[in-house]
């Protein structure tokens, strides 16, 4: 632990990751998070359980406000400030209380807002010329061509093949659009960005989940990028103007769908997220860089490392009740503690590793996922 360090508060549905970031930045993290996994309590240097479900959206009322009263007080001395990851994207009112309380560092309420009401957000693309699909709540003709999403929503978990009629109440239909997906992530100062980096992302389909997410990956710095400099400088184009619009602030990202020569702009998650394993490991600490850019000073952006990292998700294939004791492997993150529940295909854990390029980094995640199975399988013979 970091004597005489500033404090910070978390709150995400996974804080870990957010935890991790501010050591390395040299704070000292105060996290509220629904899972309370193992590396999370020996990051934090205090820690509560938040009410809520994994990605709905939203985390647990009014009963945050008095888990962060709670967790500042345990702090030898006021919070520098606080940090929201995924878990409030469909609450603006909860996170204007918060901000109301301590210093919010990030994107602001009212700019989250914007970006995350899916009819405001189509609207502004519109304006500004930035590819986006189509939305609507009303019934579509043919709905092999249509999604359904759940507004606020976060992971992937929430979409599914759109359904007859109307959306129901705190949804609604989007285009599809072909390509494959990537996400650029950026520093915002409310007015302009800069680019930390261009990530490939995939996903794990479940029997009722097909679009739940799974990894990404960045690639080594020798590689040829994944996409077109010329098409990412026109990206960060269209965001940078989406930034000046809403005054968006801090670690975020875009969600892209790439085909040939065409993009879609398909959501702005403005906060840090999944990628942020991936993403800090420059000389820089990015947390760091986060808060000053939420402050409103846009940083220089240190060189990308020499090699490439990738994170993926592990789902639980069968429930835990409890969770027996495992002896993790050093590449797992996000690992539950022994006696907790874990259910059916809910995350278990996250794998992180790094390689000479890409295909080797994703091959390497491919190992881990059966050296980590293998030693589940050994772990629930014993049981």
């Amino acid at each position: 632990m970091t004597a005489g360090a500033d404090t910070l508060l978390i709150a995400a549905q996974s804080g870990r990751a957010l935890a991790q970031a501010a050591r390395r930045a040299g704070l000292r993290p105060l996290v509220l998070d629904l899972f309370g996994d193992a590396d999370t309590l020996s990051l934090a240097e205090h820690h509560r359980p938040a009410s809520g479900r994994f990605g709905d959206g939203r985390l647990g009322g009014a009963g945050v406000l008095a888990d962060l009263d709670a967790l500042a007080g345990l702090a030898d001395r006021p919070p520098l400030g606080i940090v929201l990851g995924s878990g409030f994207e469909g609450a603006p009112d909860l996170m204007a209380a918060i901000a109301g309380r301590f210093r919010l560092l990030g994107g602001s309420p009212e700019a989250v807002a914007r970006l995350k009401d899916p009819f405001d957000f189509a609207a502004l693309c519109a304006r500004l010329g930035v590819p986006h699909p189509a939305v609507t709540r009303d019934s579509v003709a043919d709905r092999t061509g249509w999604l359904l999403k759940r507004a606020g929503g976060s992971g992937g978990t929430h979409i599914r093949a759109a359904t007859a009629g109307r959306a129901p109440p705190g949804a609604y239909f989007q285009a599809r659009v072909p390509g494959r997906a990537h996400a650029l992530a950026f520093l915002a100062d409310g007015r302009g960005l800069a680019v930390v980096g261009l990530t490939e992302q995939w996903s794990a389909p479940s029997p009722l989940r097909p679009f739940r997410y799974a990894g990404a990956v960045a690639r080594a710095r020798h590689e040829e990028p994944a996409l077109a400099p010329r098409m990412i400088e026109s990206i960060a184009d269209a965001v940078s103007r989406l930034v000046a619009e809403t005054g968006l602030r801090g670690l975020a990202s875009a969600d892209l769908l790439v085909s040939g020569a065409e993009w879609w702009l398909t959501e702005i998650n403005p906060r840090p997220g999944a990628t942020l394993d991936i993403l800090d490991r420059r000389p820089t600490p990015l947390l760091a860089q986060h808060i000053a850019a939420s402050l409103g000073r846009l940083p220089a952006i240190d060189a990308p490392p020499v090699d490439a990292a990738a994170t993926e998700i592990c789902y639980a294939a069968t429930g835990y009740a409890p969770m027996p004791p495992v002896d993790w492997p050093a590449f797992v993150r996000d690992r539950p503690r022994s006696g907790t529940t874990v259910a059916r295909h809910a995350p278990l854990c996250t794998l992180f590793a790094t390689g000479s390029d890409s295909a080797a980094t994703r091959e390497m995640l491919r190992s881990q996922a059966a050296r980590l199975q293998a030693r589940l399988d050994l772990t629930e013979g014993q049981a």
